[in-house]
């Protein structure tokens, strides 16, 4: 009998990989998504189409601040697994939008997870936390042990979640896990994250139809890599004997210099040319360095990262310059409007 799993944040970067795994896997995936009246599933619209007549890819209204629609759609599905992975993740915005951030990323894990509890079946949950708890002071490499020290309304939420996951599991002998998974970028990484406002502005710029980048704290240093290399991490560890945390990340950390030497590198160009900084783009209280440890991970879950940090930015580069050829045609026939984000030159 197939397993029937249920992914919040299904049209995310890491959902849409998720939900493309374990289909992949056989398993028969329940996505949610809220209501609203626009919704943007252009990461899973291949897969809708792909699984149309399988019926294995469903999806649901579903808002995470509405405990009593989360519980009737677990009771409903009656899911093998739940992976939580909706959530305002952009940190920058987590500083603007403080309420809102602290809500989604904490009401709707607290309401799976007492769905859960109250389920006659063992289900298994996933919370998605965040490299951002451990708060960047350290230039250590971090582990499931190290000391958290949130420095955004982003992270703070992802630290109580993480908590109110490890709480249930040693309350209420659940099987949840907790997932640090650093930095992991993609070409269908949110436009507005630094790696992908790169990639896709140096698309327009070559392109010639854009002419600066504007960026915010250049020697902000990250450990990142591939989203679909991390998403195999996550189920892994769904199929491990016991419950646990886990870290997942490279184990080598990249300045945005880097990033941006790479990128521009990749069509002979100087960065510097093009790039400018602004305050209005540096953080309140800035995360300086992050590196993480996955050595746990590795030795029990026989999971490692496939793609290298070179092979990931040349991936993303060139998804991009294929964008701003489309865009350039669709500009040229007047099809598409210049927007204030991504004015024309």
């Amino acid at each position: 009998m197939k397993k029937k799993a249920i992914i919040t944040g299904i049209t995310g970067q890491d959902g849409s990989y998720l939900s493309e795994f374990l289909l992949d896997k056989g398993y028969e995936v329940h996505g949610t998504v809220r209501r609203s009246s626009s919704i943007n599933t252009t990461r899973i619209d291949d897969l809708i189409s792909k699984h149309k007549s399988t019926n294995r890819l469903k999806l649901h209204y579903s808002d995470l601040l509405d405990s009593s629609s989360l519980n009737t759609l677990v009771q409903s599905i009656n899911p093998d697994e739940i992976y939580n992975l909706a959530a305002q993740s952009h940190v920058m915005v987590s500083f603007e939008n403080p309420i809102f951030t602290t809500q989604t990323g904490t009401i709707g894990s607290l309401s799976l997870l007492e769905a859960m509890r109250y389920s006659e079946k063992k289900i298994k949950f996933y919370q998605a936390s965040s490299s951002e708890m451990y708060g960047g002071k350290s230039k250590e490499s971090l582990n499931e042990n190290s000391i958290f020290d949130p420095r955004s309304p982003y992270a703070i939420s992802k630290v109580f979640a993480h908590n109110m996951t490890t709480m249930y599991r040693e309350s209420y002998d659940l099987f949840c896990v907790n997932g640090i998974l650093f930095n992991h970028e993609s070409p269908k990484r949110g436009e507005t994250f630094v790696t992908r406002k790169i990639t896709k502005a140096l698309g327009r710029i070559h392109m010639g139809i854009q002419e600066k980048l504007t960026l915010g704290n250049l020697d902000a240093s990250r450990d990142w890599g591939y989203a679909g290399d991390y998403v195999e991490g996550m189920w892994k560890m769904m199929q491990f004997d016991t419950p646990e945390d886990w870290v997942l990340a490279t184990g080598e950390t990249h300045t945005v210099k880097e990033f941006l030497d790479i990128a521009f590198g990749i069509l002979d160009l100087d960065w510097e040319k093009y790039v400018e900084t602004s305050e209005r783009y540096l953080r309140p209280n800035e995360v300086e360095y992050l590196l993480g440890d996955s050595s746990k991970a590795q030795k029990k879950l026989d999971w490692r990262p496939k793609t290298s940090f070179k092979e990931l930015v040349e991936m993303m580069v060139k998804n991009d310059i294929e964008n701003a050829k489309q865009e350039q045609v669709l500009l040229k026939e007047n099809l598409i409007k210049p927007t204030w984000e991504y004015p024309l030159i």
